[in-house]
């Protein structure tokens, strides 16, 4: 197999990047290309697919073969581009908005294919190119222009829908952290099957600082645990806390306390076939626990793409149709 070189660089289109000063999708994207320009595969084996929303202008900014479709239907679209040509490195770019309102059904059928893409969940929980209304994933009680008495509507956790699709692979990072990101879409593009990377992400015109609580602060890393497989799930500023479970539940204990030590502290398995621990993990909300980052479930299975393939070859052994003129005088023909 060839390895190409590439810097990222090479994966930068020569438009104009029209995204905000100071918006997150710029780290998202500088994180996509270094990721891109370290796989080693030729460049022309990409595809960078989209809907809408600030999100989905992602293609337009890549030096790579790209589609900008319509709203919610990018998970459709990329399914299609994959399954039509399954060597290509398939990714998806997508908002909260545009995946799990307009395009939720796309977005659960794809998990549930299992079909080989990277799918990028972009969530400021608000719908910033049609500027601030409330999206599927915005906090209730949040007042939005839609919602100038405070929403109503509880949010979607992506994590929840992805697992509950039956999702293979589910990971989370934030747009500030690049080392973390760089790392989680490196895994997630090794992977094989649909891989949804949650990235929360800061609009700073229409939701600026909605992910601050968790970012901000002296004492961050008592609101963040990274999780990796096969390490223990230790977090905190002076790395003394960690994840146990009693009674069923998650607890964070200290590590030296209450009789605690790190041999109590439970091992990150991301692979691990059974939901429990991944939807616990997930479900993990300030203040009480950290929120957890990194690659929360990586479980390889069938493919839809590569059972298509073996599919369609079984079927070609035993057909008595090899051609168009066997089709077209086949089943029920009559002259006319």
């Amino acid at each position: 197999m060839i390895e190409y070189t590439y810097t990222a660089k090479d994966f930068k289109s020569l438009n104009e990047v029209l995204w905000c000063p100071g918006c997150g999708d710029h780290a998202i994207m500088n994180a996509i290309q270094r990721v891109m320009a370290g796989l080693g595969l030729n460049k022309a084996d990409y595809a960078v697919i989209s809907g809408i929303g600030c999100s989905s202008r992602f293609p337009y900014y890549m030096n790579t073969y790209g589609f900008h479709t319509i709203h919610g239907r990018g998970a459709a679209i990329a399914s299609g581009v994959k399954s039509a040509n399954p060597k290509l490195h398939v990714w998806q770019i997508t908002g909260d908005g545009d995946a799990m309102a307009i395009g939720g059904n796309h977005f659960i059928h794809t998990i549930r294919r299992n079909i080989d893409i990277n799918l990028v969940l972009f969530n400021n929980k608000i719908y910033g190119l049609t500027k601030g209304q409330y999206s599927p994933t915005t906090d209730f009680g949040s007042k939005t222009k839609t919602s100038p008495y405070g929403t109503i509507e509880e949010p979607f956790i992506p994590g929840q829908l992805v697992l509950g699709a039956k999702g293979t692979y589910y990971a989370r990072t934030i747009d500030g952290n690049m080392k973390m990101s760089q790392e989680i879409f490196d895994n997630a593009a090794r992977f094989k099957g649909t891989s949804v990377v949650e990235v929360l992400q800061n609009c700073v015109i229409f939701n600026v600082g909605i992910h601050e609580e968790i970012t901000k602060g002296e004492n961050r890393e008592d609101k963040q645990i990274y999780l990796k497989h096969g390490e223990k799930m230790i977090f905190g500023t002076n790395k003394d806390k960690g994840l146990v479970l009693e009674n069923g539940k998650l607890k964070v204990i200290t590590i030296g306390q209450d009789g605690y030590t790190i041999d109590d502290v439970l091992i990150h398995d991301a692979k691990e076939e059974s939901l429990y621990m991944h939807v616990a993990l997930i479900n993990m909300t300030m203040p009480e626990f950290p929120v957890a980052f990194g690659v929360i479930r990586a479980v390889e299975t069938r493919t839809y793409e590569t059972e298509m393939e073996v599919q369609i070859a079984e079927v070609k052994k035993t057909s008595k149709i090899k051609c168009m003129d066997d089709l077209l005088r086949s089943g029920n023909t009559w002259e006319v």
